[in-house]
């Protein structure tokens, strides 16, 4: 009787499965690329969680999509361009700790492959981005209306506000996948896709808010928190009845608190405002000037198929990106939400126009190192096609799937817009000398790396020979770089530490101040083994001279840790030239 019962069970499955075959046009062969979407319908089942693998082996997935990106050549394609696979994207890697952690960031399934980029009609008017502060009540009226539509939109809508504060949880926190490595994620942090990326982001919210307020001539605006007019959180979004409104911001960093660029989430400096204004364009000198004379310095390192995550971010992303993010949310919460965590800064309606200004940086980057390189274009970009053709998926205003290229994103006027021309203090803000720093080493401990830093450390760091007496007499000699190698997070935890240059008495130096050569600074960043391990470059050529040693044969570089558990892997110092 068993038996029997056995075999009717057998039999009622044959016959609906031919039955689910014939009436829904399936192949018998299910994870075949012609697999009808009908069986997504019809089983409700999560079309990103369907294996059609044999065991568990993740890499036999077979794709549901007429993508040419997802479905040709699955199996690895190391060292060329990272393709974010339509097909694999998954529960995020989030803190435990998180407040409200989001059980999945990825948007909805498209029940069409993705379709490619293209440009706005050339003949459209070039649409200008403003600065908060100059646009007035009534334009941010507008901006607080399209948010709230956003946030009154069904979650399901890739449109809406959820599932727009969800791509950054969903790029930065390990959901998507590399095409065909499936165990690798894609992350567009610490690597050359994090400008290219965020500017897409912006590009496509930008575009889904005119379709809302069925204005086409609107454009977000953006904090221009780098010049002291814009240096304090803008009104709009300190009402707490407004849809701007964050709760899981630090209420210390209210108006009218100006922005800390060198913010360390430990200590308040308790600056006056002139001297918070001036530590400000320091960093952003140094940062943006004279620490990014290449492109890998101000983009990060390159980032290519088959590689583990974050190879190495930029001057940018490390400061004043990464402080500011910290400054804004709230320190009381475990991982500073929201911007001050990957997964949830999204959330946050300031996030869009912070990215704003942070975008509108690339374009003053780049003009900055235009007229230092005879208006060389190629001095500005990288020629690699793994950089051009990386590629990421957003939907548009029409809710339709688009896949984006890093060589869509580099150039506003072809993608529509400008920003409109706001003064630059701190280009010119070269950082003087601290008086009464003592530069001479002494006798220095013995450090054995690799080493976990419980307290500064100060370490002779030789200078190549070659280079050192060609930077003397060279003003266009290669750039002279500090190399921090094997830098690891601890706990992925927030990590702030300071490097400096000939000033063992480090703690006389000034904020902000000349013998500050870079900071390293982590978000809590969920990665591998709850580890982040990545490099930190420095630019030295410019730093040697004002402290007048560029004949040197060596420096003394001294690391203080100044928030976070961490350990490096060395120090070394080589040439660069791009």
């Amino acid at each position: 009787m068993e038996a029997s019962n056995s075999l009717r069970v057998l039999l009622l499955f044959m016959l609906a499965f031919l039955a689910a075959t014939t009436f829904l046009s399936l192949p018998l062969t299910p994870c075949s690329n012609s697999m009808s979407r009908a069986i997504l319908t019809a089983t409700s089942l999560d079309p990103y969680l369907i294996s059609c693998g044999s065991g568990d082996t993740a890499q036999e997935e077979a794709p549901l999509s007429k993508d040419k990106h997802s479905n040709n050549n699955r199996t690895a394609r190391r060292g060329g361009p990272i393709v974010t696979d339509q097909l694999w994207c998954s529960k995020p890697d989030v803190p435990q700790d998180a407040p409200s952690p989001p059980s999945r960031c990825c948007p909805p399934m498209s029940a069409s492959p993705p379709i490619n980029f293209t440009f706005p009609d050339p003949k459209e008017p070039i649409r200008m981005r403003r600065p908060v502060h100059e646009v007035g009540p009534e334009y941010m009226a507008k901006y607080e209306r399209v948010v709230a539509m956003m946030k009154a939109l069904p979650k399901s809508d890739p449109r809406s506000f959820y599932q727009q504060g969800h791509i950054h949880c969903a790029y930065c926190s390990g959901a998507y996948r590399q095409v065909g490595l499936p165990t690798l994620p894609v992350q567009v942090h610490f690597s050359w896709l994090f400008f290219p990326f965020h500017r897409a982001y912006l590009y496509y919210l930008e575009r889904i808010a005119r379709k809302l307020l069925n204005d086409p001539e609107f454009t977000l605006p953006f904090w221009s928190w780098d010049i002291p007019e814009g240096m304090q959180i803008p009104a709009e979004f300190v009402n707490k009845t407004s849809p701007l409104y964050d709760a899981f911001r630090d209420p210390k960093h209210q108006p009218p608190n100006l922005a800390d660029l060198d913010f360390n989430w430990k200590v308040e400096k308790n600056l006056t405002g002139e001297q918070q204004i001036q530590c400000n364009m320091w960093v952003m000198y140094k940062q943006i000037v004279s620490g990014a004379t290449l492109p890998s310095l101000f983009y990060g390192q390159p980032y290519r198929a088959g590689d583990s995550a974050l190879p190495g971010p930029g001057t940018v992303e490390l400061a004043p990106h990464a402080n500011m993010h910290a400054w804004i949310g709230n320190g009381h919460y475990p991982n500073g939400e929201d911007m001050g965590a990957y997964y949830a800064a999204g959330r946050d309606p300031i996030f869009y126009i912070y990215h704003g200004n942070i975008d509108r940086i690339w374009e003053m980057w780049r003009d900055i190192r235009l007229a230092a390189n005879g208006n060389d274009r190629s001095k500005t970009v990288f020629s690699d096609h793994s950089w051009l053709d990386s590629s990421f998926l957003f939907y548009d205003e029409e809710a339709r799937l688009v896949r984006v290229t890093v060589r869509d994103m580099l150039d506003t006027e072809k993608l529509g817009y400008r920003y409109s021309k706001v003064a630059m203090p701190w280009a010119t803000a070269r950082p003087p000398r601290t008086p009464g720093v003592n530069s001479k080493r002494g006798v220095l401990k013995s450090v054995r790396f690799p080493v976990s830093l419980d307290a500064a450390i100060s370490v002779e760091v030789m200078r190549p020979d070659a280079l050192r007496s060609r930077i003397a007499k060279d003003d266009d000699a290669p750039e002279e770089v500090l190399v921090v190698e094997g830098i690891e997070v601890q706990d992925a935890d927030f990590v702030k530490l300071d490097v400096y240059v000939n000033a063992v008495e480090y703690h006389k130096v000034r904020p902000g101040g000349r013998e500050l050569a870079g900071s390293f600074v982590s978000l809590r960043h969920p990665a591998t083994e709850d580890r982040v391990k990545t490099t930190m470059r420095v630019a030295l050529n410019e730093l040697l001279e004002d402290l007048g040693v560029k004949e040197e044969t060596s420096v003394t570089v001294t690391i203080v840790p100044v928030k976070g558990k961490v350990k490096i892997g060395g120090l070394k110092i080589v040439h660069m030239s791009e």
